[in-house]
């Protein structure tokens, strides 16, 4: 892990004159969805608080604001960790998801809607396909979903979903195949994106309702087989 620390330190810029439990917990959950911290890594007060220059008590509170968000879990006498999720949780995740993405795109009014960022998104999956980074795709598509769930216009399910998509990259984390996991949806963010670019949002729910049922499928297949195969 001291090889990374380095690199966290640079976060420290980010924290400002005003460090805070809230700006530190930014960081850290940032660093784990890029998989940074991968799960079931131990996480060490004194080297990542040396690291982002906070004391201890602003680090443990940080820790319990992401323990709470379900991204890292406490182990009486052995320390805090990045939390590994359950086949379980997983399918939880899928549920949630939805239950909120449908309903945003079920609720959305009359057209043409602000489509730049989601359009945005689409690309930026394209363009790591064609670099031939998988886990850049599966990045994009966690911006894509975001995005999707931005055009409610709701800061509270924008937070919501945060933590949601925040412990889904907990998932993607543990596959070992990244471009079979990612690769099927690049097509499918763009059917529902040009779905909502013609005004037809019952097509686009529709997509997304079969996009999510497809994507739990596969995701719980490959990730079962790679919890129950680990030592």
């Amino acid at each position: 892990m001291d090889e990374h620390l380095t690199s966290l330190s640079e976060d420290r810029a980010l924290l400002g004159r005003t460090s805070t439990a809230e700006r530190v917990s930014d960081i850290l959950r940032s660093r784990i969805a890029e998989g940074f911290f991968p799960p079931g890594t131990r996480l060490s007060e004194d080297s990542i608080g040396g690291a982002l220059g906070v004391s201890r008590n602003t680090l443990r509170e940080a820790f319990r604001l992401l323990t709470h968000e379900r991204l890292l879990v406490h182990e009486l006498n052995r320390g805090v960790f990045v939390r590994v999720l359950t086949v379980e949780d997983v399918e939880d995740i899928y549920r949630t998801r939805g239950l909120v993405e449908c309903a945003v795109v079920r609720g959305l009014g009359a057209p043409p809607h602000r489509l730049d960022a989601l359009s945005e998104a689409v690309e930026e999956g394209q363009r790591a396909a064609r670099e031939g980074d998988w886990k850049s795709v599966g990045t994009a598509n966690i911006h894509f979903h975001r995005e999707l769930v931005a055009l409610a216009g709701s800061a509270r399910t924008d937070e919501l979903m945060r933590s949601v998509f925040a412990e889904l990259r907990l998932a993607f984390h543990v596959v070992d195949d990244p471009k079979r996991l990612h690769e099927p949806y690049l097509a499918r963010n763009r059917q529902i994106l040009q779905a909502l670019q013609e005004g037809d949002k019952n097509a686009a729910e529709k997509l997304l309702a079969v996009y999510l049922e497809d994507s739990l499928g596969r995701v719980v297949e490959v990730y079962r087989r790679r919890v129950s195969s680990a030592p």
